[in-house]
């Protein structure tokens, strides 16, 4: 009930999957990054139509921290240096993502990091509005923060934050590296907003289990980079990006994202009551399970003992993020191994 951390967006081995990964493999695996070829540009083009916005540009890497990296990169291009993140956050590893990422214990071993990033609580318009200015080149939020323990935003914060940044010429960057690819029953995480972001970042589920991210420019950003001023090696890759298209099509073809929707409405119903509970939270496939006690651990151990993963993301909260294909049987025997184990723990 994991899939691979919200990355194998249609199961192991999917048909459609292995196909086009097989068929690609037997013509080029790879192309330099001096020129182009259609694969790339066919998913370019995918990743624009699902944002909704003709007015933006693509730059392909590996992992949802490059694709961050990108993203202040771009963010420099503005002239200005400041960068607001949130506490809890989680961007990636790599020096510049990791000074983004809201969690102490990441990143004490590893300072200094970069300068001039500010974090503020996830979900305090207030506290958004002083740190936010005109010296801030973009802000970044995760529209769920998933490894927090999936905490989902209050209502309109992500439009008032989309505001502040509209008046201030600030960057709203959206992580969208978790939520992305049909995760929350939309394209994108921050779709329930009905904000446009400046910038969103996608990996994890884009490449279908292979390494494949994207930050995707939009509007007047897809204008601030030029050539040379960012690359990589096997970003965009044509093995990588042939899986990414094929998956991509097969979500739309089978209308899997009314699916997911309806999976967390079942999944949501079934465990809200489940004594030691307190909350069930999330959106679509990304769902956050709260227990009453500091148990997470022993609870997601007990699970494994019985053939199911999940991941204890805090003390008190265990976060599944399965493929979007999971079956009912599936969901219906992890509900039942859930309430056995719960009545065991309580």
């Amino acid at each position: 009930m994991l899939g691979g951390i919200a990355t194998s967006v249609l199961g192991h081995a999917h048909p459609v999957v292995v196909s086009a990964v097989s068929r690609q493999i037997k013509t080029l695996s790879h192309v330099s990054n001096f020129y182009s070829h259609p694969n790339a540009i066919e998913l370019a083009q995918i990743l624009i139509r699902l944002t909704g916005k003709k007015d933006s540009r693509v730059f392909f890497a590996q992992s949802g921290a490059e694709a961050n990296e990108a993203a202040i990169k771009l963010s420099r291009k503005t002239g200005r240096t400041e960068i607001v993140a949130m506490n809890g956050s989680f961007h990636g590893r790599t020096m510049g993502s990791l000074s983004l990422t809201g969690q102490r214990s990441k990143k004490i071993a590893f300072a200094p990091l970069l300068k001039n990033v500010k974090h503020i609580p996830f979900g305090d318009i207030k506290k958004a509005r002083r740190a936010i200015n005109s010296k801030t080149a973009m802000v970044i939020i995760e529209p769920i923060m998933g490894e927090a323990g999936v905490i989902v935003p209050p209502t309109n914060y992500l439009k008032e934050v989309r505001e502040i940044c509209t008046a201030h010429g600030v960057l709203l960057a959206i992580d969208a590296v978790q939520t992305g690819i049909g995760r929350t029953g939309q394209w994108f995480g921050y779709e329930y907003s009905g904000i446009t972001p400046d910038v969103i970042t996608v990996a994890k589920g884009l490449g279908a289990g292979l390494p494949l991210a994207a930050m995707i420019a939009v509007g007047e950003s897809s204008q601030l980079f030029i050539p040379g001023d960012h690359g990589s090696t096997f970003g965009g890759n044509p093995v990588t990006t042939a899986a990414s298209i094929a998956a991509i099509k097969w979500i739309e073809k089978n209308k899997i994202l009314g699916k997911v929707k309806a999976d967390y409405k079942y999944i949501s119903t079934a465990l809200h009551a489940v004594p030691g509970v307190t909350e069930v939270r999330g959106a679509g496939l990304l769902i956050g399970i709260e227990l009453s006690k500091n148990n997470s651990a022993q609870v997601a151990t007990l699970l494994e003992d019985s053939g199911v993963l999940v991941n204890a993301a805090n003390p008190n909260t265990i976060r599944i993020a399965p493929a979007l294909t999971v079956s009912k049987i599936e969901l219906r025997l992890f509900i039942k191994v859930f309430k056995e184990v719960m009545s065991r723990v309580n």
